[in-house]
């Protein structure tokens, strides 16, 4: 088998594990959910080690934690908090990877880039604020480091406007609004369609973000 076959066949893999995860979302298929969520992000190391001639180790270390952040937001409200700090290491190992990538930039330009996802993040907090309980701190902490997770990548796109760093912007931009909806669902009103829309966003925005890890692991190399 050469390599472009293990290539296709891993993105099919992943392509049927996602499809079939939405399809146990959509008909509220609970043990069909706890069999393949936790696969998406085996199938999606797959994709990566097929496409990767130099893999990022934290890139890696990260698939660890959205595994185990899928698995515990299968659960909901019982293990939110388990969810959201395993997803907020998720996000600062991505922060760290792609500060990485970036030049130095005015201070200007980046106070800027911040208005956007501040708006948008004082926005989502103006409906869930006064439900958030206990859940306070935890939630406007993961606001805000997810904002920053946008920042950097729409700097990183400015800075060098590469289809790799397109797709960075993408997926974080996917994971983001996946994450709205994970806050709407539990803190202001939960809606079958608005679980069906997260986890699409999300398998969505993992994929771009594999994608563009691929293409910078390569790029590496040259």
């Amino acid at each position: 088998m050469n390599n472009q076959t293990k290539i296709i066949l891993s993105h099919l893999l992943f392509l049927i594990v996602g499809a079939i995860d939405v399809y146990a979302v959509f008909v509220s298929n609970r043990s069909l959910e706890l069999i393949f969520k936790p696969f998406l992000m085996i199938t999606l190391l797959i994709v990566y080690f097929s496409g990767v001639n130099k893999p990022n180790t934290w890139f890696i270390v990260s698939y660890f934690f959205s595994f185990w952040g899928n698995v515990f937001l299968i659960y909901e409200k019982s293990h939110l908090i388990y969810g959201l700090v395993t997803f907020l290491i998720v996000h600062l190992i991505y922060i760290k990877i792609i500060i990485g990538f970036l030049k130095k930039d005015s201070i200007s330009r980046v106070l800027v880039l911040t208005i956007p996802f501040s708006l948008l993040f004082l926005a989502v907090m103006y409906f869930i604020f006064n439900n958030l309980g206990n859940m306070m701190f935890p939630v406007i902490l993961y606001g805000v480091v997810i904002a920053i997770f946008g920042v950097v990548c729409l700097l990183n796109y400015l800075q060098e406007s590469k289809v790799e760093n397109l797709w960075l912007l993408i997926g974080s931009t996917l994971f983001i609004f996946s994450n709205i909806f994970v806050g709407f669902d539990n803190f202001y009103g939960s809606y079958h369609f608005v679980n069906i829309l997260l986890i699409t966003l999300y398998i969505i925005a993992q994929y771009f973000i594999c994608k563009a890890m691929i293409a910078k692991g390569n790029n590496s190399l040259l």
